[in-house]
């Protein structure tokens, strides 16, 4: 399998996992890989009254640094945009929403997941930390 398709593969399964565990937790899965423009918002889903976007990082522990690390301001913001796309388009622009991030850490058939909630969020000029 190449390099590529391990990641994907991995990406997959790291995706899989936090969309059972946000299901477990209560949460409504509204989509997954909502794409628009020039990128993707993993997970779109719904905690009680409020739109959640989730960033879900994948990986082995040591490897390529802290997944939650990779989800820098570039990131941060594109995430953002897509996320402004959606609410204009689903016209739900006016319920509460936030940004959640997922590390989820995949070994030898075991699977840690930490969830972030509130990770950033998006004001009127930019992004918050």
């Amino acid at each position: 399998m190449s390099p590529e398709s391990k990641r994907q593969t991995m990406g997959r399964a790291g995706e899989d996992a936090a969309a059972a565990y946000l299901e477990r937790a209560g949460y409504v899965i509204l989509h997954r890989n909502y794409r628009a423009g020039r990128g993707e918002i993993d997970i779109v889903a719904k905690d009680g009254g409020t739109l959640v976007f989730v960033e879900v990082k994948s990986g082995r522990a040591g490897r390529y640094g802290d997944p939650l690390d990779r989800v820098d301001i570039h990131k941060q913001r594109q995430i953002a945009r897509i996320a402004s796309l959606y609410l204009a388009e689903s016209g739900q622009d006016d319920i509460p929403c936030r940004f959640d991030v997922m590390d989820v850490r995949l070994s030898d058939g075991r699977c840690r997941i930490l969830h972030l909630e509130d990770a950033f969020w998006m004001e009127d000029d930019g992004i918050e930390s």
